[in-house]
């Protein structure tokens, strides 16, 4: 299915799919939908063994390729923190 709306018109999540999509790159969103579905086929038990142990290969690369894109946005965020012009994240203090 091909979008014919323009990319300014599309929601928001839409469109940062479609730029994903564009470099031949799913979203993280999109990798995390995935990787949810193929928990719950797992976790139904209604899987042949092939099939389980097909599902759990593609869960497996979907986690390896969510964490290699958590961590290169951790270093992204690295870099923009230590140029000095923005100020370190710190937690939310839970006393209270």
């Amino acid at each position: 299915m091909v979008d014919k709306e323009p990319a300014e018109k599309q929601p928001a999540e839409k469109r940062s799919a479609t730029a994903a999509h564009a470099d031949g790159e799913a979203s993280f969103e999109s990798v995390l939908s995935r990787l949810e579905a193929v928990v719950q086929r797992l976790e139904r038990g209604e899987l042949s063994l092939d099939d389980s142990l097909k599902a759990y290969e593609e869960g497996i690369a979907l986690v390896r390729g969510a964490q290699g894109r958590l961590d290169g946005m951790e270093q992204r965020l690295e870099e923009l923190l230590a140029d000095g012009r923005t100020a370190p994240l710190t937690p939310p203090n839970d006393e209270g």
